[in-house]
């Protein structure tokens, strides 16, 4: 690789993504009265209308998830349009009557994001527009994880050759493409916005298929040699029902 310049991959941007996790904390939860509770379940009942009404009009997507394991009780994911957006309802929530008995747990924020080693995208392919906003699942479960690639020595991915890299993500594709019907994958974009460079969600209605599909992947020389991977957190869907059983309001 001596003497060669290597090229950044083309990317395409969509929806801008806010994975908000918390932990509830209990204790002071089932110490508030019940008109507490009822009025801090109303509140948040608001705040989830006006999510569905900007998913409703194709302006974002959402899903609230109950969080396996103490790394988190909660996953409020969003995406937006834009940072304002994300900010806006970040903030909402916040303020609302729930947040006084929310603890953060972790954050990140992310772009989803389409690449291409070799040559751009198609900005106006509609399965490329329908890539970069995509849907949320209403049911099943999350898994989420985020990822850098390694930059160590002779593993150092910036510095291979795009058509090398190019390789390497077509053998990683195939090995997704397996699993088309039963993983659902969004990848996102974090370079200069958060500490790690990507984000990735995975959905499924069988959270086995995440084992699987991570294991298997493990053994692509893409993630084997230049993969680096923070915590994973995994999640069930709640529907406003059974958000409301989980907070013991229903």
């Amino acid at each position: 690789m001596e003497g060669h310049t290597p090229e950044p991959t083309h990317t395409l941007e969509g929806w801008h993504v806010l994975h908000d996790f918390r932990l509830l904390d209990f204790p002071r939860w089932r110490k508030a009265s019940p008109l507490e509770r009822e009025a801090a379940w109303e509140e948040l009942r608001g705040l989830l209308a006006e999510w569905r009404r900007v998913e409703e009009e194709g302006r974002g997507a959402f899903g609230v998830y109950q969080v396996i394991t103490k790394k988190a009780d909660l996953l409020f994911l969003n995406l937006r349009e834009g940072l304002d957006a994300l900010l806006n309802l970040e903030a909402a929530l916040n303020r609302s009557l729930l947040a006084e008995y929310l603890l953060p747990a972790y954050g990140f924020y992310s772009v989803v994001e389409l690449g291409s080693q070799e040559k751009p995208l198609n900005p106006e392919s509609p399965y490329v527009r329908s890539r970069l906003t995509p849907e949320v699942p209403k049911s099943g479960y999350i898994c989420f994880y985020p990822m850098n690639k390694r930059r160590q020595g002779q593993d150092n991915w910036y510095l291979l050759p795009a058509k090398e890299r190019a390789r390497l993500m077509r053998a990683h594709g195939e090995t997704g493409r397996k699993y088309q019907g039963k993983v659902v994958q969004v990848i996102s974009g974090a370079q200069g916005l958060d500490d790690w460079e990507w984000g990735v969600d995975l959905f499924s209605e069988d959270p086995i298929q995440f084992k699987k599909i991570v294991y298997e992947m493990r053994f692509d020389e893409v993630s084997a040699r230049y993969g680096e991977f923070g915590p994973f957190y995994v999640g069930r869907y709640l529907d406003e029902g059974a958000l409301a059983r989980f907070l013991g309001v229903s």
